[in-house]
């Protein structure tokens, strides 16, 4: 375990002294050369090394300012060093921790608790007087230029420039709770940008709202926080869970917020960047897109809202942070995989039989989901898919694969080696109906369509299955402690488990 970083620059800092940063001199345009540059890099084996463009390209032709960082979560050990742990299932047993709500007898047993609670004290954010870091440098006005700042467009048929990793701040006009997602945002002109919302998202129900009330609804865009507040905004929380609370808990200390300057939002404290704004409910929606998606294909232009920006605020040598989606592998699929490893454990309060999950980068996380469980009773393995497909964002899981406990879903040509042994296709696999990712284009209708799962388990007599069921090939230990001690000698390289 480090100590959690402060300011996404000092992330960068501990990327470089890990050897995992290249620093890139070369003039390289921000529209389309430094996607191409940054794709190719992302399908190095391991996700390869994180990008800093030290002289990003505008479209004016002028050299920016503001360098350009990309990858930056990019591979299993950034994002690891980014949450501040050796490997991101140190997070999933802290939450078990906080879970096992038993209390203790005897005082003794009660006293081991206070650790764990002073340390639930510690995750609210912590807000701070004006200014702070990231409004040492304030645009308001004719001084607003968007076109100033190094947003990509990231290919060649993308409706325009989009600012791709950022953490949209807004509030439940309600009950004033927060909600911090990544969600795109397409540059319109100087001052204006679309608001990406898809309608399963909690930042569109608080749109809705405000609308409904018709009511102008305050939005920020930050662009470079803490590492743990980038990767909560990526995170599924349930709605009413703050993501600055999370991000507290990932860091072991509080989030720095402080008050925007032309709304009522409270923003990190140590962002690089910060774009403040507001939606009218009584405009018309305007054209978002296409955008080449994290599915590898272009999503379609829709009508989404529009974001009048009245301040830019930074800090007075920020870094520009972006990302890239495209066919996978990307760098959302280490975003992605921190999640999976993350959430196991909210997964196993409801379904205990639950042993691991996966989701393959090639199935762009909603396609496909790998389950393995301990089966205890026929039909286990759809009692699971059905809770599964109940469970938040899992709901727009396309295929659910559930196989036994001893097979490892994070390899998933074992996965699949064992459950397309395991299937009888009419027998073990079920449809439904239901709701599917906005980005889905192949469902029957615009996020909604059918969903399929896979029974890949070993079969019981009760369902059907009366014959013997044939064991797995596997060498005896005595025959694998021997070749063990003779593999030295003889010449061969060190196998792959």
């Amino acid at each position: 375990m480090s100590d959690a970083f402060d300011t996404l620059q000092d992330l960068l800092a501990a990327v470089e002294r890990a050897g995992e940063l290249v620093r890139i001199g070369e003039p390289v345009k921000v529209e389309l050369e430094m996607c191409e540059i940054a794709d190719r890099v992302m399908k190095m084996p391991g996700g390869g090394p994180a990008l800093l463009f030290e002289r990003p390209v505008l479209r004016d032709g002028t050299v920016s300012r503001f360098p350009v960082a990309i990858n930056v979560f990019g591979s299993m050990s950034r994002m690891a060093m980014a949450l501040g742990v050796a490997r991101l299932d140190e997070h999933g047993d802290r939450i078990t921790q906080l879970l096992d709500l038993k209390v203790p007898e005897g005082f003794l047993g009660k006293l081991q608790l206070l650790p764990r609670l002073l340390e639930v004290a510690k995750f609210p954010p912590r807000t701070q007087a004006s200014p702070a870091p990231c409004q040492e440098v304030v645009w308001q006005g004719d001084e607003i230029d968007l076109d100033r700042i190094p947003v990509l467009t990231t290919w060649p048929e993308d409706g325009g420039p989009f600012i791709t990793m950022t953490a949209v701040v807004s509030k439940d006009p309600k009950r004033g709770i927060r909600n911090v997602g990544m969600y795109r945002v397409q540059q319109l002109g100087k001052r204006h940008v679309a608001m990406h919302w898809q309608r399963h998202k909690t930042g569109a129900e608080h749109w809705r709202q405000m609308a409904e009330r018709g009511e102008r609804m305050p939005v920020c865009i930050v662009v470079g926080a803490d590492p743990a507040s980038m990767y909560s905004a990526s995170a599924p929380l349930p709605p009413n869970v703050d993501e600055f609370i999370f991000a507290g808990f990932l860091r072991r200390k509080p989030v720095k917020l402080v008050k925007a300057i032309t709304c009522d939002l409270e923003v990190p404290a140590e962002a690089e960047f910060v774009i403040e704004g507001y939606i009218d409910p009584q405009e018309a929606l305007v054209v978002e897109g296409p955008f080449g998606d994290h599915t590898g294909f272009y999503s379609e232009a829709d009508l989404y809202p529009r974001v009048h920006v009245t301040a830019v605020t930074m800090r007075k040598a920020p870094v520009y942070c972006a990302t890239i989606v495209g066919r996978p592998p990307m760098e959302d699929f280490y975003l992605g995989h921190a999640t999976e490893r993350i959430f196991l454990p909210l997964l196993k309060l409801t379904n205990p039989e639950i042993v691991d999950y996966h989701m393959p980068a090639e199935g762009v996380f909603h396609n496909l989901v790998l389950v393995s469980i301990r089966k205890q009773y026929p039909g286990h393995a759809y009692k699971v898919m059905n809770a599964l497909w109940g469970a938040g964002l899992m709901s727009l899981a396309k295929v659910l694969v559930v196989v036994d406990d001893w097979v490892n879903v994070r390899d998933p040509q074992e996965a699949w080696w064992v459950a397309l042994n395991n299937i009888d296709p009419e027998r073990d696999t079920r449809f439904t109906m239901g709701p599917m990712d906005v980005l889905d284009h192949s469902s029957r209708a615009f996020s909604y369509g059918s969903k399929m799962g896979i029974d890949g388990t070993r079969k019981w007599p009760e369902e059907g299955f009366t014959r013997d069921w044939p064991k797995v090939i596997t060498m005896d230990a005595a025959t694998k402690a021997r070749v063990d001690a003779m593999w030295p000698k003889l010449g061969l390289p060190v196998p792959r488990r």
